[in-house]
């Protein structure tokens, strides 16, 4: 028996086509999303870098007055917000995007149509908090947002409540992509993929994206009482009306240690992917790597009041964060010992992906070790609201999880594009950056042992910070221009169009099994998976005997071998040809593409504007998010036959 399918009348015509505009306003290709994800959030690094270059030509020289301590106030809130969660944040979705559906061997994500929501959420939420700076109204209140300096009472502005919307709306994007990644990595996993045959990045990507399920809606929690606080004059954060301002900071904190997690975990697969390819030989001890990741992310919701040992909470919860916060650095201090182990012995190349994520060891390993002095109380005290806080967070997020994308983006260009950086450009990239940061932020550990505190805008010239200052600028226009030289070699790589080959690196995972690009449909047929590291097992078989000696692992050698031809056979993918329809597949489910993430979003914007405005602008939303809504439950999953 069968039945036919119920048709309803579209909201919106279904578009059709795989070019131009309007096909990147419809699609819901995990590779067209990461490269969206990619691009915008770089160009959101570029306004936060400008903002930190502002701050450093104000600081570079005592009593300085090239800008005010209010435009002051503006810009390293904007900083510190646009880099976590408009860069660090959606640069690492970039990536999950791109790698995890082809890592795994599947031809998507779960749920493609909201994977596409998540990116126009996350695009509107940046711009709502953006369009503070056009209307003279920035946050000032720091990224952490403390109460009661945030309320409407301290700081009457709209400053902040554009901060609170605009980090709620990104709120909604996290929690969705993060849902979607669980679900694509438990349920979508090529046959034969065991978990612990799964690569590490993608390891790091499920972990990473638990923890922003967890963590984000305790955001928005935080986000919501304190809107509420401003717009409607509740008073959760406001002592005299019998709320607690200390409050906002045990929920921020709670939220954002797991949050510094969310950051750092993503470029630890980055450079766990890097290393064993360029040492030629598995990862050292990858059960301990993803143990290690999983501890880091659990311990992580157990020391968030490291960040408030000054606010008084007593000896006992001193004391019970400060051995909290020390245990932390051991599945910290385990990945780096793998790390170097990975090296150790290995037939190592140092191009420009390795030199970076070798950097990275060494620069994450500065901010770890700066991060454990932190944990003793009376020292943090001393250096609690200095610059060698700065220094500290700066070495891990900079240091840390941007030198590991940077090395991420060297690594998988050839898989993304299809054609090499230009490699003496890419050294040159490397070389200035690595330079520039250590100059830009090694004086400030001393700035802040020598008492100077954050977030003054000029300081007297008796004070002898200002040849550290004026190093630290200078390191930070050093560091600029090492971005820049990345965007030359882009464009000097699109030119030239080097030919990089579906396999260039010799890589160990399946994203090197397909063409490069990727077919829209990832792969022609759908890899079976027997090893770790199954792609470099395909093509060099003879090594399984070197790295498999257990007998639940070992499988026969001929397993891995063509019966007919005894030769490898790796799966390899071409490109769309001989695909007949409009999508360049034939006999292989793919989603239609669809506007309704796309309307769904501008509402979730207009309504967060609203807020911002009038009521009568939220009630001018709420119809675009009930035509996203209802287009979206009645679109047909697939063209009818």
């Amino acid at each position: 028996m069968t039945t036919k399918s119920l048709t309803f009348p579209q909201a919106f015509p279904r578009p059709k086509s795989s070019s131009g505009i309007w096909s990147w306003l419809g699609t819901v290709d995990h590779k067209r999303i990461g490269t969206m994800y990619g691009i915008v959030s770089f160009i959101w690094f570029i306004v936060g870098g400008i903002e930190a270059m502002l701050m450093r030509l104000q600081l570079s020289s005592a009593e300085n007055d090239l800008i005010g301590p209010e435009a002051y106030n503006q810009l390293f809130t904007m900083h510190g917000t646009t880099m976590v969660f408009l860069v660090i944040m959606p640069l690492s979705a970039a990536f999950f995007n791109w790698l995890i559906p082809l890592q795994i061997g599947a031809r998507d994500v779960a749920f493609p149509r909201l994977n596409a929501l998540s990116f126009w959420i996350f695009l509107f939420g940046g711009l709502i908090i953006n369009a503070s700076w056009i209307t003279g109204n920035a946050p000032n209140g720091g990224w952490f947002g403390y109460a009661p300096n945030s309320g409407a009472t301290f700081n009457p502005g709209m400053g902040m409540t554009y901060w609170v919307v605009g980090l709620n709306v990104l709120g909604v994007a996290s929690i969705a992509a993060g849902l979607n990644f669980i679900v694509t990595i438990l349920n979508m996993r090529a046959p034969g993929m065991s978990m612990f045959k799964v690569p590490i990045f993608t390891w790091m990507t499920l972990i990473t994206s638990v923890l922003i399920v967890l963590a984000m809606p305790i955001l928005a929690v935080a986000g919501i009482m304190l809107m509420t606080d401003r717009v409607y004059g509740t008073h959760f954060f406001n002592s005299l009306g019998g709320g607690d301002p200390v409050m906002w900071q045990h929920i921020f904190w709670l939220f954002g240690h797991p949050e510094v997690y969310i950051l750092i975990l993503p470029a630890m697969g980055i450079v766990s992917e890097v290393l064993p390819t360029f040492a030629r030989k598995p990862l050292f001890g990858y059960p301990f790597v993803v143990f290690a990741g999983a501890a880091i992310a659990f311990m992580g919701w157990f020391v968030w009041s490291h960040h408030m040992f000054t606010v008084g909470l007593g000896p006992a919860a001193n004391t019970a964060f400060s051995i909290s916060t020390m245990l932390i650095a051991v599945p910290t201090g385990v990945k780096i010992f793998n790390w170097l182990g990975t090296l150790w012995g290995g037939n190592i190349r140092l191009n420009t992906p390795m030199l970076f994520s070798i950097s990275f060891i060494a620069m994450f390993t500065i901010g770890g070790l700066s991060g454990v002095i932190h944990a003793s109380p009376p020292t943090d005290a001393q250096q609690q609201d200095t610059y060698f806080v700065v220094a500290h967070f700066h070495y891990v997020l900079v240091g840390g999880a941007l030198l590991g994308i940077f090395s991420g983006i060297y690594f998988w260009w050839p898989k993304f594009t299809g054609y090499f950086l230009n490699e003496k450009l890419g050294i040159a990239n490397w070389a200035l950056m690595l330079i520039g940061f250590n100059l830009q932020f090694a004086p400030m550990h001393w700035l802040g042992m020598d008492g100077m505190p954050r977030r003054i805008y000029t300081y007297a010239e008796n004070m002898g910070w200002e040849s550290s200052n004026l190093a630290s600028t200078i390191g930070g226009f050093i560091l600029a221009l090492g971005i820049l030289v990345f965007i030359i070699n882009v464009f000097y790589s699109k030119m030239n169009k080097v030919i990089a080959g579906n396999d260039p690196w010799d890589g160990r995972t399946l994203e090197w099994a397909t063409s490069s690009p990727p077919p829209v449909h990832d792969f022609d047929e759908i890899p079976q998976v027997q090893y770790r590291d199954d792609f470099w097992f395909k093509k060099y078989p003879e090594t399984i005997s070197e790295y498999y000696h257990d007998e639940h692992d070992l499988v026969p050698k001929g397993a891995l071998l063509d019966d007919e031809t005894e030769e490898a056979s790796p799966v390899v993918s071409g490109g769309a040809e001989g695909h007949g329809d409009d999508h360049g597949h034939s006999a292989i489910h793919l989603p239609d593409m669809s506007y309704y993430p796309f309307i769904l979003s501008f509402g979730v914007a207009i309504i967060g504007a609203g807020f911002l405005t009038n009521t009568y602008v939220i009630g001018a939303g709420v119809p675009f998010l009930l035509w996203g809504l209802f287009g979206w439950s009645m679109e047909p999953v697939n063209d009818p036959e």
